[in-house]
């Protein structure tokens, strides 16, 4: 793309697009093909650097794909210590301080194209060898920096037989990669918003929010698939005896205790929900796996908690639609036959779970549904 208009437009439409991006997906798909616009490429990819792995893993690959190449690859990883130039980007150069250049490569081996007053990259027969198994005939490599650190790479490729990048281009495409850098920012700032709002902050699970709004999809879901949606809900006995014996910092590592209980159970039922409703309460939803292997987990449950050192186990009530329980066209239906059958369980102090519509349970719901899990202890204390 020529003319200061024109890479001037490019960069407003860039950062645009990133800022209007909701999820980070969204906002690396953006990065990339924005910037392969800018810089008229053929294909663009964004990667990050892993430390703790020494290596970049590539998020997004965007436009002209080559074989074998996926949108967003899961496991498209490079040592790092294969690439001389990124090895010496990180080491060397960005720890003299200073903003990091971009550079080119070609499938004819090292260009020109290099930071004024500096030397010619080292060669990377890698990128060489990659540009030529995939018809690109060169690439941009553009360092990306985020809070004063290397962050990654935006990668811009052209396919065999059009104009090599030169100098400019090389430039322009650092001025491209601080503008992804900012919209990364902003993207991660808005995970962090998202995960506040949808997190409980002692146990790291889900709140009730992200409960309701989840359980609202599945039984959307339920009634336009016939999707198996199945909660259970349990209440931790005894928590309030240890809080007045032993002070709330150890009701609270009892609470992060059974948290990760539910959460290793949990990870047994695929895409399941482990989630903190407030209190002593807390829940598992699961979309689609069968109403046995629910209650098996919910058993497990039962059993682990039991074994604490500290409380006097879990009340768990499970409501499947893969049970017998009649029609369940709201999420409010399904929330309140589980918690009608955690209430039986601990009524009998049940050490298993007791599932609604099985062993004989009758199925009874309170005229005015709870709201919070304060209205559903008040209302149990009403109950004879």
């Amino acid at each position: 793309m020529g003319g200061d208009d024109a890479r001037l437009r490019a960069v407003v439409a860039l950062a645009q697009t990133m800022a209007a991006a909701c999820t980070p997906r969204e906002s690396w798909r953006a990065a990339a093909l924005g910037a392969c616009e800018a810089l008229g490429g053929g294909f663009a990819a964004l990667s990050v650097w892993e430390r703790d792995r020494g290596r970049l893993r590539v998020l997004v690959n965007a436009g002209q794909r080559a074989e074998g190449e996926e949108e967003f690859p899961e496991e498209e990883t490079y040592p790092v210590h294969q690439f001389p130039e990124i090895t010496e980007f990180l080491h060397e150069r960005w720890a003299g301080g200073g903003e990091p250049d971009a550079w080119v490569e070609t499938a004819d081996g090292p260009s020109g194209a290099d930071g004024p007053g500096r030397g010619p990259r080292p060669y990377c027969p890698q990128r060489v060898a990659a540009l030529r198994r995939r018809g690109r005939g060169c690439c941009l490599v553009a360092p990306i920096v985020l809070h004063g650190r290397a962050w990654g790479e935006l990668y811009v490729a052209r396919p065999a037989g059009q104009p090599v990048f030169d100098r400019d281009d090389a430039d322009f495409a650092t001025v491209l990669a601080a503008v992804v850098a900012s919209g990364i920012a902003q993207t991660e700032r808005l995970e962090e918003v998202r995960k506040l709002a949808f997190t409980d902050p002692l146990t790291g699970l889900a709140n009730r929010r992200a409960v309701d709004l989840r359980l609202d999809e599945a039984v959307e879901l339920h009634r336009a698939e016939d999707a198996v949606v199945s909660l259970v809900v349990c209440d931790l006995n005894g928590l309030k005896a240890v809080n007045d014996t032993h002070g709330h910092a150890v009701g609270d590592r009892l609470l992060e205790r059974f948290g990760s209980i539910l959460s290793l159970c949990g990870a047994r039922l695929p895409e399941a929900l482990a989630a903190r409703l407030g209190g002593d309460e807390f829940c598992l939803l699961a979309i689609g796996p069968s109403a046995d292997d629910v209650v098996g987990v919910a058993t497990e449950l039962c059993d682990r908690a039991a074994v604490l050192e500290l409380g006097n186990g879990v009340a768990c009530g499970v409501a499947s639609t893969g049970d017998p329980i009649g029609p369940v066209r709201t999420a409010r239906r399904l929330f309140r036959l589980a918690d009608a059958a955690q209430y039986r369980a601990k009524a009998a102090g049940s050490r298993r779970p007791v599932v609604a519509g099985r062993d004989g349970e009758v199925i009874r719901l309170a005229d005015s549904p709870p709201k919070s899990a304060h209205d559903r202890r008040r209302l149990r204390g009403n109950r004879p």
